[in-house]
């Protein structure tokens, strides 16, 4: 497996047993639909539907910024679109969330999880 691959899913699993530590039920990850992908979906401990990213850099990836700036127009298009099929295909039209999770992970152990609630408004 690639290295960013194997970066990428530590620390999707690093993000997921974070959320469950804060009461967090975690219903699908990397959920894929035609128009996109979703890493996380999970109900929050409020009740809310939660669409969260989540951005893994390793030491080495240091020089590329925080993860949560990698999340441009284009890839909130992306979520936003994904999250629409994926409420569709559970007929739910109620509040929902889009957050961040950043895992900071230093020779693949995690060194920090940054957690970014309502990081952008779908437009």
């Amino acid at each position: 497996m690639a290295k960013h691959l194997e970066t990428g899913q530590l620390g999707e699993t690093a993000a997921a047993e974070f959320l469950e530590q804060q009461g967090w039920r975690i219903v699908e990850r990397n959920w894929r639909s035609g128009r996109g992908e979703v890493d996380i979906i999970a109900w929050s401990e409020e009740e809310i539907l939660v669409f969260v990213e989540v951005k893994t850099r390793s030491g080495e990836g240091a020089g590329y910024g925080s993860p949560e700036e990698s999340i441009d127009a284009k890839k909130q298009d992306q979520l936003v679109r994904a999250a629409g099929a994926y409420m569709e295909s559970i007929d739910y039209n109620w509040e929902i969330r889009f957050d961040v999770v950043a895992v900071i992970l230093k020779e693949g152990k995690v060194l920090e999880i940054r957690h970014v609630e309502d990081a952008f408004f779908p437009m």
